[in-house]
């Protein structure tokens, strides 16, 4: 049986969602039909632009970090596809107010070739641009000299710091940095219990038995690197944490900031069990978490799954993550 999804015709559910945006939140976001959503009374004056964006399924991201503190323009594709490259050219255009703008990609091959054959077309109009790349997900991590990890949810954690950055009046190459020192220093596991639906199909990406859990899965819905058996929360948390804290080399002393992200269809009382589980497993190995963050942040249409993800929290860092932000996701 096809599954049933709040939708009205599959080609036509992402302009009819940024429509919908922007009338819940008319505020702080502008529909622009040609690529994606722009930050009222874009562009702001004297900042440095910042501008995200890729497939579209991942909701909340990027569209609804588009605001005071976060981002200027998100540019959103189609479901998983990466917008074209005059679409991320006319987002850049708009995000610029003189001073250049920041490129925030994730690390999907379309998205990276977009994203920069845009910054050329924008040097053509004398708008100075950056990129940082984000690519955080350690079940990509090969030495098989492929396209390297993939961009997940650390994303969010560049993008607010960035923001902030861009909002306190920090240079293009200011903003730029710190957003790479970000995602450079973050890590990301993920796993899941089901597959998400594309929009109009009637199947999921994949299949699990029962008692089996995808590791390692992608925020495009594809597979992990493996299947490891069901279990409760605390052991399924500790197979996310301990490859994280191994790789980054934390250890008693350290201090994070952490995210558990909902993959779409996970329930905020799951995540804050598996969050209960993280701050228990750092807990016991020394490790401080400065802040956490817990929802639904960046997902894969309706996989019922989570990530954590884990960013060194330097003391530095802590007053950009906490410097206010009010965006239709995120607000404090």
């Amino acid at each position: 049986m096809k599954k049933r999804q709040i939708i009205n015709r599959p080609d036509d559910v992402v302009s009819e969602e940024l429509e919908g945006m922007e009338m819940c939140f008319p505020d702080l976001i502008e529909y622009a039909p040609r690529f994606g959503l722009v930050r009222r009374r874009a562009p702001a004056r004297d900042k440095v632009g910042i501008i995200s964006g890729g497939g579209s399924g991942h909701e909340p991201l990027h569209a609804g970090f588009v605001g005071p503190g976060m981002l200027d323009v998100a540019v959103a594709g189609a479901v998983f596809a990466s917008p074209t490259a005059l679409q991320v050219q006319e987002g850049t255009l708009a995000a610029d107010s003189g001073r250049g703008v920041v490129q925030i990609v994730k690390n999907y091959t379309g998205d990276v070739l977009n994203f920069t054959i845009a910054g050329e077309l924008a040097g053509d109009s004398s708008v100075q641009t950056e990129i940082v790349l984000v690519d955080d997900d350690l079940a990509t991590d090969t030495d098989d000299g492929g396209p390297g990890r993939r961009g997940t949810a650390a994303v969010v954690a560049v993008e607010k710091i960035a923001g902030a950055m861009a909002e306190q009046g920090g240079s293009l190459h200011e903003v730029a940095e710190v957003g790479r020192r970000v995602a450079r220093t973050s890590r990301t596991m993920s796993l899941a219990l089901a597959a998400g639906t594309h929009p109009g199909q009637h199947e999921a990406a994949f299949d699990l038995a029962g008692d089996e859990v995808e590791l390692g899965v992608g925020i495009h819905g594809e597979r992990g690197t493996g299947r490891i058996p069901f279990a409760g929360a605390d052991e399924l948390t500790e197979q996310l944490v301990t490859p994280l804290l191994d790789d980054l080399g934390l250890g008693r002393g350290a201090s994070v900031l952490a995210i558990v992200n909902g993959l779409g269809s996970t329930y905020r009382l799951e995540l804050a069990v598996a969050a209960r589980g993280m701050h228990r497993l750092l807990a016991a190995r020394g490790i401080a978490v400065a802040r956490t963050l817990v929802g639904s942040y960046v997902t894969s249409l309706d996989m019922h799954g989570f990530s954590i993800t884990l960013t060194p929290a330097d003391p530095d860092l802590l007053p950009l993550w906490d410097a206010p932000v009010r965006t239709p996701a995120l607000t404090w």
